[in-house]
């Protein structure tokens, strides 16, 4: 991976089981002392993202938290978001102002500005515009983040990641959007590093896709301010 050494920064992960969090932990856990979390029950530490105590007691000398932990599914219900999404957005955001982290990555999405009308390439100056109720949610932790940079010393850095797979989507299922907002696995650790350290101060938005040849998101701003440089391509060998 490109940039300046990661100085053995203690970064923690949240939702660190999950699809992204176990395709980047063991690209990045080379690069800083990671402390990867998830639910009780799993291979990492056992956080509760809902307990604001124990995020604290988690995010305690750390340098950074990247809060990947989310029910990520575009047609979940009420129900089903509100613990991990709404509250878990709240406690983790607070605990890492509470505890003076230098740097929160937050995993917002695409889906965050959804209803964007259909060939219209999103930017990260877009306001959130969500199709669906899980849309809605990242764009209130996008909120979550804008709120922290501004009351605290804790800069935010809020990911809208595109369609995470490790191929490109395909079949009769996939769209054209859909290929156009694929990131890679390798893209996606790129994406992460960049955002924790990058040189920025307040809040930001970045959109997060790998480099392909037709973008449902400008990735110019994101390159500008992270210096991430994405490397694969959903059209490659098409």
């Amino acid at each position: 991976m490109s940039g300046p050494a990661g100085g053995g920064r203690r970064v923690v992960v949240t939702g660190a089981a999950g699809s992204i969090g176990r395709a980047i932990t063991p690209v990045l856990a080379g690069r800083w002392d990671l402390r990867p979390t998830d639910v009780p029950g799993g291979d990492p530490d056992a956080l509760d993202v809902t307990d604001g105590e124990a995020c604290r007691a988690a995010f305690a000398g750390a340098d950074a938290v990247v809060h990947l932990a989310a029910v990520p599914d575009p047609e979940a219900g009420w129900e089903q978001l509100l613990p991990a999404n709404v509250v878990g957005g709240y406690q983790v955001a607070q605990a890492a102002a509470d505890c003076g982290v230098r740097r929160l990555v937050l995993a917002s999405s695409l889906q965050a500005v959804s209803a964007y009308p259909e060939g219209r390439q999103v930017r990260t100056t877009d306001p959130p515009r969500p199709a669906n109720l899980y849309g809605a949610t990242k764009a209130w932790a996008e909120a979550l983040g804008a709120w922290v940079a501004s009351t605290s010393s804790t800069s935010v850095v809020a990911l809208r990641i595109g369609y995470f797979a490790q191929q490109p989507p395909g079949g009769p299922g996939a769209t054209a959007r859909d290929v156009a907002a694929w990131l890679s696995p390798r893209d996606c650790a790129e994406l992460v590093r960049t955002a924790v350290e990058a040189d920025v101060r307040g809040f930001i938005v970045a959109n997060g896709t790998s480099a392909n040849r037709y973008r449902f998101a400008d990735l110019a701003e994101t390159t500008a301010t992270l210096g991430y440089r994405p490397a694969d391509d959903a059209w490659s060998g098409r």
